[in-house]
């Protein structure tokens, strides 16, 4: 499940991509957007068909410990998030976001709460 979201959905969404996007090809912030939710919904489906087959009850990706996969998910959901997509097709992934967000270090590692975070 790790290598499904490291391999799969994040080089396809990375800054480098996304910035790519913008400056090499001109697309303007919708479109960008645009492709960044289309590419979400595509990794998004093919993880949670992968959680249901795992037969994960939506805990974490793998029992009741958080593992490498869970690591690599989280960045992936609050990035889709961040560009406002619909994540209501995906029970399992929310509700292992949802349990990995009550963890100190999913917390502590969030974006927001780094030294170089830009509180503009």
């Amino acid at each position: 499940m790790a290598y499904q979201v490291a391999m799969e959905i994040h080089p396809l969404n990375n800054l480098r991509v996304l910035k790519y996007l913008e400056d090499e090809l001109g697309l303007d912030e919708d479109k960008k957007t645009c492709w960044y939710q289309h590419w979400i919904a595509e990794g998004f489906s093919a993880f949670e068909k992968t959680l249901k087959n795992y037969g994960s009850e939506g805990q974490f990706c793998f029992g009741d410990s958080p593992s490498l996969a869970d690591l690599c998910l989280i960045p992936q959901v609050y990035n889709g998030l961040r560009f406002k997509c619909d994540h209501s097709a995906y029970p399992l992934i929310k509700s292992i976001w949802d349990n990995c967000m009550k963890q100190e270090a999913f917390k502590t590692a969030a974006p927001e709460n780094q030294l170089d975070a830009s509180t503009a």
